[in-house]
């Protein structure tokens, strides 16, 4: 059924160990958590949303800032925990959700799926366009989940990151999020960008 939620509690115990893992120092629970938050407050803006919710619980289950594949990695671990739960289809809109993180670029999906993917990447970007103080404490966890870089390489790395997005016509995809978050997002990363550079 669609209004049934895909992650069971066994799941989630299984899912949250990923996230507590010590390492996480944003990429964490508390991630997670606030992406659900924003799911509760806009649920009657998504098509389906038992499968946002599922990406969401996925979407960083495999993380480690040294690798490149990690988007894949949990795309994949959602397939494979999915698998004979969930329709074959709907499974795929997960996936295609999961491996658009990697990027922020819209999958190729149909409809009101390819809407509830804009939804759910405009969520996971949502920290870009918070407070300054919140903002500045994401950066700093980002920072530490990367303490093995040196700083003139996170320098660089992380301000190419951030200028990415800059660079975009519109950082969110979604009216509904844009409108809230792309100016303070503007304002955050032209800070940070500033900073880096200093």
């Amino acid at each position: 059924m669609a209004n049934e939620p895909l992650i069971g509690a066994a799941l989630k115990t299984e899912l949250s160990a990923f996230y507590r893992q010590p390492d996480r120092h944003y990429h964490g629970l508390d991630h997670i958590e606030a992406l659900l938050h924003l799911l509760g407050e806009n649920r009657s803006e998504f098509a389906d949303p038992e499968a946002v919710e599922a990406a969401i619980w996925f979407h960083d289950a495999i993380y480690d800032s040294r690798r490149a594949d990690n988007e894949a990695k949990s795309a994949a671990l959602a397939a494979d925990r999915l698998a004979g739960t969930v329709d074959p289809a709907r499974l795929s809109r997960v996936v295609a959700m999961i491996e658009a993180t990697a990027t922020h670029a819209l999958p190729d999906l149909p409809g009101k799926a390819r809407r509830d993917a804009a939804l759910f990447l405009d969520m996971d970007l949502a920290i870009l366009g918070a407070p300054a103080d919140a903002f500045d404490a994401y950066e700093a966890a980002i920072r530490r989940e990367y303490g093995w870089v040196d700083e003139a390489s996170w320098r660089t790395g992380r301000a190419a990151v951030l200028r990415k997005f800059a660079d975009r016509p519109a950082i969110f995809h979604t009216d509904l999020f844009g409108t809230r978050y792309e100016q303070p997002a503007r304002k955050n990363i032209e800070r940070s960008l500033s900073q880096l550079n200093g």
